[in-house]
């Protein structure tokens, strides 16, 4: 591996494994929201979500635009639909048939 990727592979994942961030960018591929209605959408306070959002944003996961008093927020349309279908890939050729993991014990 080069020198200095793997820092980068790890605040890429690491950002990934958080459950709220990984729904948040699922949600978002649909269409941008603001922060208040993401949330609404995953029943938690806004600071927790401002939290989750700091860091996706910090790896470019997702990007935000002011819109009057609104920060509306945008995923990265050249990066996270692609890893969902890279993940989707890898499931259905690799993972049980019955769509159970085998590290989920």
């Amino acid at each position: 591996m080069k020198r200095g990727l793997s820092d980068v592979c790890y605040w890429f994942f690491s950002t990934l494994a958080n459950l709220t961030r990984k729904a948040i960018l699922e949600r978002l591929q649909d269409d941008p929201l603001n922060l208040s209605g993401l949330a609404t959408l995953h029943e938690q306070e806004q600071s927790m979500i401002s939290h989750n959002l700091k860091l996706l944003e910090k790896c470019n996961f997702i990007s935000s635009e002011r819109r009057g008093k609104e920060k509306y927020v945008f995923v990265n349309e050249s990066t996270v639909p692609a890893l969902f279908a890279l993940v989707e890939n890898h499931a259905h050729n690799n993972c049980d048939v019955t769509g159970t993991c085998p590290f989920n014990v």
